[in-house]
C-alpha cells in the first residue's frame, strides 16, 4: 500500500484515479493543480505522484520539474497521466523527470498494475 498524490483539474478524472487506486489499497491524496498539489507534496510525504498535464496555475511538467528539485522527491516514481501522447511533451515530460506516461482514457487494470509495480 502506498500513498498516492493524484492531480488533475477534471474532479471526475480525480475520482477515478481515487476509486481505482483505493479499491487497490492505496491511500489517495487528491489536488486540482500543479501548485495545490506542490504545496501538499511539500507537506506531506506521498511515495507515488500521479498528475496530468494540462492544468491551469502550473501544468504537470513544472511539477515534476518543481518536485525533483526538492530533496525528498529526487526518487519518488512521478507519472503523467494525460490526453497528450505526442513524441515533443513526452520528452519533455522526460526532461522534467517523469517516470513514465499512462494517456487517459486510462484502464483500471493497468494502472493499477504500474502503480504496484513502482511502489512495491
Amino acid at each position: 500500500m502506498a500513498r498516492v498524490l493524484a492531480v488533475d483539474d477534471s474532479p471526475s478524472m480525480r475520482r477515478m484515479v481515487s476509486f481505482t487506486l483505493r479499491n487497490a489499497g492505496h491511500e489517495v491524496i487528491e489536488a486540482c493543480d500543479g501548485e495545490e498539489a506542490y504545496e501538499l507534496a511539500a507537506r506531506e510525504q506521498v511515495e507515488l505522484v500521479l498528475t496530468d498535464i494540462n492544468m491551469p496555475r502550473m501544468d504537470g511538467v513544472t511539477l515534476i520539474a518543481k518536485l525533483r528539485a526538492l530533496p525528498q522527491y529526487r526518487h519518488t516514481p512521478i507519472l503523467t497521466l494525460t490526453t497528450e501522447s505526442g513524441e515533443a511533451k513526452k520528452n519533455e515530460g522526460r526532461a522534467a523527470g517523469a517516470t513514465g506516461w499512462i494517456v487517459k482514457p486510462f484502464h483500471p487494470e493497468k494502472l493499477t498494475e504500474v502503480v504496484a509495480r513502482l511502489v512495491g
